[in-house]
């Protein structure tokens, strides 16, 4: 076999290859034998179909699937005797080929970028470090009492913060519209809600009252007829309750799974989970800088086929998943620039895994389907649910590596430790 290559761009290679006309002959006889001992023929018994019938009738077709199992056999035979990575399927086309004539076919493809090196050697990267501070404990626990607010009917006026139970209908130029009425509405003042012209006109109403409350909607408001427009609200008000908290007590921390009611216990828990979250936000927002600076230090020519393939996987998941609506032709752009980058990080964390022969840990695995699983009521079943399908498994594997793979190339940047308020460490918003 004859194999020549030439550059047809960056990463475009142009594959020229011969196969002798010894090899046809043998491909072709060996396939016209298996044939003819299978072939039933009107007139002959079955295996005693003679080869010259049997070519009569099924020649072409013979030298087609012959054509195919050569093309397929000395393709991956000509890429690896070239040292060639090909990235994506390749476009063939065939010459034209008879029984004692040599094959030759070229086969155009892309390949893989040459990526040497990945690290981050002279990049600095910032490590927020957050420490958890008593108000960030005390700030968690009265957001834990609000959440199991109990509410109290009152008989005095309305003020900030009660909740209200109310009917109400609006009208624009007197004329009620759709959309602006509703019944037996909960309403907590001062929550937004509904519009502040609205939940200011309630501040003082009592049970039993009946109030018209003047509004202007917003210019940018949601419904394009109401916005920038005035109206007014006929508003009932049902109840007025005022909202309760439970004590921070024995009784609240036994509640929350303290099993003596100790404070100290609680205060010690929850500054564990403040911490855990903190350790999973600063992982996520140095993955993401990491990720950034890569794409930074290493930009590199990728392969036509692999973003077009990843652009499909893209479009095809936001098509079929929970909530998802058909990409419309405007989001190509988007959905381009997203693939491009997918297609870019995995090309640059696959050689950096690679080089430091980085391989998934299985009790890394397990030990994050666990984590995972911790915040299931049914945690075993939601790991078996993980490691019955390989698909499932294969996504916490390829993040566990990836993990790794961060972890690594950290070791070759400059890593400055960023001392941050936890709730700033919250409000990072760090994306691609």
């Amino acid at each position: 076999m004859q194999v020549s290559v030439e550059s047809t761009g960056t990463l475009g290679r142009r594959l020229t290859v011969s196969v002798p006309a010894n090899q046809v002959e043998a491909a072709y006889s060996d396939r016209l034998q298996r044939l003819a001992r299978q072939a039933k023929v009107p007139g002959f018994r079955p295996g005693k179909v003679p080869t010259k019938v049997v070519e009569q009738q099924y020649g072409p077709r013979l030298m087609e699937e012959v054509v195919g199992d050569l093309i397929q056999t000395s393709f991956r035979e000509a890429v690896g005797q070239q040292g060639l990575r090909p990235a994506g399927g390749p476009k063939i086309e065939p010459k034209a080929v008879q029984r004692g004539e040599e094959f030759r076919y070229t086969a155009e493809f892309e390949v893989y970028p040459e990526i040497r090196d990945v690290n981050l050697e002279g990049v600095k990267i910032e490590r927020p470090v957050a420490r958890i501070e008593d108000e960030d404990i005390a700030r968690t626990l009265e957001t834990i009492r609000r959440q199991r607010t109990r509410w109290n009917a009152v008989t005095r006026a309305a003020r900030n913060e009660d909740r209200l139970r109310i009917d109400f209908t609006g009208r624009l130029g007197g004329e009620a519209f759709e959309g602006g009425a509703a019944k037996d509405f909960p309403l907590v003042l001062g929550s937004s809600t509904l519009l502040d012209d609205m939940e200011r006109g309630l501040i003082g109403a009592q049970a039993g009252e009946t109030r018209n409350v003047p509004v202007k909607f917003p210019a940018d408001y949601r419904h394009p007829k109401l916005a920038g427009q005035a109206a007014e609200f006929d508003i009932t008000i049902h109840e007025v309750t005022e909202p309760v908290l439970p004590a921070l007590d024995e009784n609240l921390a036994r509640e929350l799974g303290v099993a003596d009611g100790s404070l100290d216990q609680l205060q010690r828990d929850v500054r564990g989970n403040l911490e855990r979250e903190a350790g999973k936000r600063t992982n996520l927002i140095l993955r993401v800088r990491v990720m950034k600076a890569l794409q930074a230090k290493f930009p590199i020519e990728l392969p036509q086929a692999l973003i077009d393939a990843e652009l499909a996987t893209l479009k095809t998941r936001d098509r079929t998943g929970p909530g998802s609506t058909p990409p419309m032709p405007e989001d190509d752009a988007r959905y381009r620039a997203r693939a491009v980058q997918r297609v870019t990080l995995g090309l640059l964390l696959a050689e950096a895994m690679r080089a430091r022969g980085i391989k998934v840990d299985a009790q890394a695995v397990r030990a994050r389907v666990e984590d995972m699983a911790a915040e299931y009521e049914s945690p075993q079943e939601f790991i078996q649910w993980y490691y019955q399908q390989p698909d499932r498994l294969g996504e916490v594997e390829s993040m566990v590596a990836e993990e790794q793979a961060v972890a690594e190339l950290l070791t070759t940047a400059k890593v400055i430790e960023q001392s941050v308020a936890f709730q700033d460490l919250l409000k990072m918003n760090e994306t691609f």
